[in-house]
């Protein structure tokens, strides 16, 4: 059994606060103990030892004027040009770790999907494997244009987020597509790219219905659990159900449970909390089929805003034991951790 994981913040951090994605999380934050970084939480190596054997690798640029432009983050953009710079920064440094590491592969085609997971079908030793990074652009803020789609798919990109919060293709949590996010769409389904509406407003996410191509949520949790239009109602959860689609659920603990509170202690919110937000999905839309696990497990929260026990990406197998513990069973487990995310990458990938 292993883990795919959708949501993974690897090179935005590596450019950001200048963390080795090769180096144990324990041996970054020993580095970084003098500062007031967010927590270092996953790596190669805690992600191997996980099982995490495919991870989707972010692209995320963050305005200068974005709420959600943090102290710590050293660079922002003004222009389209100086998004698509950073941008391209992130893509090269996962083309570098792959071309520097065995255990690191891009995931660009079915036959880089069927290799790397073949190495984790023995009982070989953790250093055997290779994990495959899916390239995802967390918001188009670096496509000048619809038709620059083209040029980062041939660059590796495989899966787009249109939005991250209000860009020129969207109008953010609140609006619709724009004209040129309607066009972004039409050029993104003519290369079978794999769409992600995490980030979405419920209004400019209905397009799901219309666009031709897969489509999924990396990182998205129910409302139900969260009142915020940063989460999937369950209308939209039973739209994507039937378009197929996938919803990867996050440790974040503001997500799982109403009632938390950045103050308190990191056991009020434990992996049952995780396992109660994927059992919703599953009885709201009738199957096991349509949840999965997009973790954002180091989207630069503090160390007390995951689960109880959850410390780095290796405690991500702690997953495997509360579904089963719930009364999933070994399949549904299997199909929760894995085999769905599989499954629309295996829509979305070209052949070779």
């Amino acid at each position: 059994m292993i883990i795919v994981d959708a949501q993974q913040n690897i090179a935005f951090n590596a450019q950001q606060l200048g963390r080795d994605y090769t180096q144990w999380a324990w041996r970054q934050r020993r580095g970084e103990s003098r500062s007031d970084l967010p927590p270092a939480t996953t790596s190669l190596r805690d992600n191997l030892l996980g099982r995490v054997a495919i991870v989707f690798g972010s692209l995320q640029v963050v305005a200068e004027s974005s709420p959600l432009l943090q102290p710590w983050q050293q660079f922002s953009y003004r222009t389209a040009g100086d998004a698509r710079q950073l941008a391209l920064w992130q893509l090269d440094h996962y083309r570098r770790l792959a071309d520097e590491n065995d255990s690191i592969r891009l995931i660009l085609t079915q036959g880089d999907l069927t290799s790397a997971l073949a190495t984790w079908e023995t009982d070989d030793s953790v250093g055997q494997r290779i994990q495959g990074i899916v390239m995802l652009m967390k918001g188009a803020d670096a496509l000048a244009e619809p038709q620059q789609c083209e040029e980062w798919l041939e660059r590796g990109l495989r899966v787009l987020a249109p939005a991250w919060r209000r860009n020129r293709y969207t109008d953010g949590y609140d609006g619709d597509f724009t004209l040129a996010g309607y066009e972004l769409l039409d050029v993104m389904a003519g290369f079978n790219l794999l769409l992600d509406i995490s980030g979405l407003s419920e209004r400019a996410a209905a397009a799901i219905e219309d666009y031709a191509g897969p489509v999924f949520a990396s990182h998205a949790n129910p409302r139900r659990f969260h009142d915020s239009p940063r989460c999937l109602s369950d209308d939209l959860i039973n739209r994507l159900a039937e378009r197929d689609g996938v919803m990867g659920i996050m440790v974040y603990n503001p997500f799982l449970r109403k009632d938390w509170h950045p103050s308190d202690p990191k056991r009020r919110v434990t992996v049952t909390h995780w396992v109660d937000a994927v059992d919703y999905v599953c009885q709201l839309t009738g199957t096991v089929d349509h949840v999965g696990l997009g973790s954002d497990i180091d989207g630069g929260y503090a160390y007390g805003s995951l689960p109880d026990r959850i410390d780095t990406a290796s405690d991500l197998w702690l997953l495997r034991r509360a579904l089963l513990e719930r009364g999933f069973s070994t399949n549904d487990v299997k199909a929760i951790l894995g085999g769905n995310m599989l499954r629309k990458l295996r829509e979305s990938l070209p052949d070779g």
